[in-house]
């Protein structure tokens, strides 16, 4: 009777530690697997938000910032370039932007911006996604007398004014798009978030 005794008690102490093994090894082995369910800090940093300092910005000039693997630009305009702006009107797909992407909080004005001196846009043209190159001069002799500062896509030729809308007749059904952005102050521009939440 003294070995059953024995033997019940190494076996209760072998099923504890193999329990406790098996427990210690099943945390092991979900800890990775939980732990991938969360973003990476590369991943974070991609949907984070991205600050613009535009107070060194003159009129004519343009900067780009990076956000989600994307290029802003933003562009200063100056009073010129504004009152072009309204010019334009009659030779726009869409001049309104009604069917274009922007936050609701764009006003639908010429300018399309919080802002009017300052362009936030997507540098990705809405055909096939290129990547057009700003052209800020007035009629340059590729583009034409009626060219008045803008954005020309040279791999298929889409033409967009100052505020990112497109000419007519273009290959690219829609204007540029305008991200979700505030100001932070007179200087610091936040792209990611919207104006209504900061």
């Amino acid at each position: 009777m003294s070995n059953d005794g024995v033997n019940k008690g190494r076996r209760r102490l072998l099923l504890g530690a193999t329990s406790a093994l098996g427990a210690v090894g099943a945390v092991g082995a979900a800890v990775p697997f939980v732990a991938s369910w969360h973003p990476s800090a590369k991943a974070k940093a991609a949907g984070a938000p991205a600050r613009a300092d535009v107070s060194k910005l003159e009129p004519g000039q343009q900067m780009i910032v990076e956000w989600r693997g994307r290029p802003v630009w933003i562009v200063r305009r100056g009073e010129e370039a504004l009152a072009n702006l309204e010019r334009l009107n009659d030779r726009l797909a869409d001049p309104e932007s009604n069917r274009s992407e922007q936050p609701d909080y764009i006003p639908k004005t010429p300018a399309r911006s919080l802002r009017p001196e300052y362009a936030v846009l997507i540098g990705i043209c809405t055909h096939l996604g290129c990547s057009p190159t700003y052209r800020p001069e007035i009629a340059p002799a590729d583009l034409g007398d009626g060219w008045l500062g803008g954005f020309f896509c040279p791999c298929h030729g889409s033409r967009f004014d100052l505020s990112g809308r497109v000419f007519r007749a273009q290959p690219a059904p829609t204007n540029l798009v305008i991200p979700p952005h505030s100001y932070l102050d007179d200087s610091t521009l936040i792209i990611g978030i919207d104006q209504e939440a900061s």
